[in-house]
């Protein structure tokens, strides 16, 4: 491994948000998939709302924190188009951490079922019609934006793990 000469870290809140927010998507992406198949066993919905709007949360935080505390640079050894592609790569995670909630939130908000947070609380509503165009334009964005997440997440891990094994830099321990 090259030694750490001019590799920052991120900070540990941005590592904490970074982390709980991924394992809370890629779970809720599982049960947002998966939720037919396990409907006899489990009613996942719930739940899939509860941790998608937990999402929202911290990713709104996590942006916030973010402007205020900008990301350590990457190796200067790193080519321009690689750049630019993780910094692409980071918007478009960053829309999808707002998009897939909110549009989530708008899909829940045209449905007879309950929104809440975990039982705790009602979560209020969009004046959203079932079955009109706004609610058929969110569940359709909402089904395309878990896909493309799907894809974001392979290619954020397949990245990290190509600095850390082939080009063997501490760009994944930045976030470690």
């Amino acid at each position: 491994m090259t030694a750490g000469a001019g590799t920052e870290r991120y900070n540990a809140v941005a590592r904490t948000l970074h982390w709980v927010i991924a394992v809370v998507i890629i779970g809720n992406i599982i049960g947002g998939f998966f939720h037919d198949a396990l409907e006899d066993v489990v009613n996942v919905m719930p739940l899939h709302k509860s941790f998608g709007l937990t999402v929202l949360a911290l990713s709104l935080m996590r942006l916030v924190w973010r402007v205020m505390n900008p990301a350590p640079p990457l190796p200067a050894h790193t080519p321009a188009w690689e750049k630019g592609a993780a910094h692409l790569t980071h918007a478009l995670f960053y829309v999808l951490m707002i998009g897939l909630p909110m549009t989530g939130w708008l899909v829940s908000s045209g449905s007879k079922y309950p929104l809440n947070f975990f039982g705790l609380f009602d979560v209020p509503k969009f004046g959203i019609t079932p079955d009109g165009a706004i609610d058929g334009f969110a569940h359709e964005a909402h089904e395309i934006m878990g896909w493309v997440a799907v894809f974001l997440i392979v290619l954020h891990v397949g990245a990290a793990l190509r600095h850390h094994f082939v080009l063997k830099d501490n760009v994944l321990r930045r976030m470690a």
